[in-house]
């Protein structure tokens, strides 16, 4: 058998940057050469370069946070229906047909207007115990978003709600509150999905007693909280703009649908042969793919079949200081492990509110510090803040320089970087659904029945 594909030449060039090496050492070479006074000259040229980038990138970053601050935001509730009898099929419709807003900004609404693509936050929050489904969306999709649910679910209701969080005023020491929270993200590539409603059986629409629904242990989870405990869940989306550098390349770029091809074709490469030209010079390529690689290759294929988001994930346990139990911040670090492919994809937690959020904190971290670690984070839980976020972050980020002991925590937390990665909207329908009917929890609440406006035609 021949030898198996191998990388380009280009490829192990990157690789082991040896561009690099050539380019350093010709730079060196060449400002021996011409000499130090042309270098003297070209010095303000090349600032006026870089001043030039850095002050598109702040002008860029001014104006896109401008037209964010321009943008009226509203909570939706929505209120299931009590015999939901549609599978996760119906919200994967309602994530296609209502928050897929997809568009090309020209030059000047980019880079004068600061025009940027709406997000959305999925939230599932409890309080007191009390199970609510949230949609947070700017106001100008508040009727699209209605009329969707509408459509997919029509006993369901759907209302205007007061912001949940901000009835925790902050976390410090003279605050009544204390949270415990984190970050979650995909723990392989973003091509390789998560196990889906479709790998438990619910796009076959089974009868109630056998429905197995993952959700349903999330819900039970946020429903045994206890008075003046609270739980929250965001999952904050937005029509996929993620990128990827092109293997063999410098600057190239590209989406998330090639990058689960090149990933499908670094699982098959070592198992690929090219056999030489034949008498009559036709080449053949074979691929022998192991068994144990078929679900792999067949879960990327299917979840680049379906329109993409960007998503990043934070989850809270907020409580009174007198009630506050470390057994439920715990218990929700492992909310997401049904969703588990060990084959796969699963998620994995990050950024949690504690001590080791920072290396060094077992010989520094003052309470103080700690306390503002968790501050920030509802801060940025309440902002749903993903992308865009406010320059501060990138400047003072915990990857850094500035961010080292003894400047951060010794004179400042750094900013930790958010996560953010792909999943499809069958992936997002499994993480955010309505449960069925199988999931008789009290504190859930339901609509017995739709309201509707009397018919048009009643005499007066």
């Amino acid at each position: 058998m021949a030898e198996p594909a191998k990388k380009t030449m280009i490829d192990e060039i990157f690789s082991f940057g040896t561009l690099k090496a050539i380019f350093i050492v010709g730079l060196l070479g060449l400002f021996g050469y011409i000499g130090i006074n042309f270098w003297e000259r070209l010095l303000p040229i090349f600032g006026s370069v870089v001043l030039g980038y850095f002050a598109f990138k702040i002008w860029k970053h001014y104006v896109q946070q401008k037209f964010i601050a321009g943008i009226t935001w509203v909570l939706l509730e929505i209120i299931p229906p009590r015999d939901v009898l549609r599978s996760p099929k119906a919200m994967e419709l309602f994530f296609t047909n209502a928050l897929y807003h997809q568009s090309q900004k020209g030059a000047v609404e980019m880079y004068w207007q600061g025009a940027v693509w709406f997000w959305y936050s999925l939230e599932l929050v409890s309080i007191d115990g009390q199970v609510h489904f949230y949609i947070r969306t700017p106001s100008r999709i508040q009727d699209l978003i209605t009329t969707q649910i509408y459509a997919q679910y029509p006993q369901a209701q759907v209302k205007v709600a007061e912001d949940y969080t901000l009835g925790v005023d902050e976390i410090s020491k003279k605050s009544s509150w204390n949270l415990w929270g984190c970050e979650f993200a995909l723990k392989e590539n973003d091509p390789h999905p998560i196990k889906t409603y479709v790998d438990f059986g619910l796009d076959k629409d089974p009868k109630e007693e056998y429905k197995v629904d993952p959700i349903s242990s999330v819900i039970e989870l946020f429903s045994s909280l206890k008075k003046g405990e609270q739980m929250w869940s965001q999952i904050v989306i937005r029509p996929t703009k993620k990128t990827f550098h092109t293997p063999g390349t410098l600057f190239g770029k590209h989406d998330w649908v090639k990058e689960a091809n090149l990933e499908i074709l670094k699982l098959l490469r070592p198992y690929t042969a090219k056999y030489p030209p034949d008498t009559e010079g036709k080449s053949r390529t074979e691929i022998r793919l192991p068994d144990f690689l078929k679900l792999n290759v067949t879960g990327i294929g299917n979840k680049i079949s379906k329109l993409g988001f960007d998503c990043g994930i934070r989850v809270a346990y907020v409580a009174k200081k007198e009630v506050f139990n470390n057994n439920n911040q715990k218990n929700l670090r492992l909310m997401w492990r049904q969703y588990t492919n060990p084959d796969s994809n699963s998620f994995e937690r990050l950024h949690a509110t504690q001590g080791d959020i920072y290396p060094w904190s077992i010989f520094i971290f003052p309470d103080k510090n700690l306390l503002q670690v968790k501050d920030r984070f509802l801060n940025e839980y309440r902002e749903r803040s993903f992308f865009y976020i406010p320059l501060r972050h990138s400047i003072f980020s915990h990857n850094n320089f500035l961010s080292f002991w003894p400047i951060s925590p010794g004179i400042f937390p750094g900013y930790l970087h958010v996560h953010t990665f792909v999943l499809n909207t069958e992936e997002l329908a499994t993480i955010f659904h309505f449960p069925g009917q199988i999931l008789q929890v009290p504190t859930l609440e339901r609509i017995e029945s739709k309201e509707a406006a009397p018919p048009t035609n009643l005499p007066s």
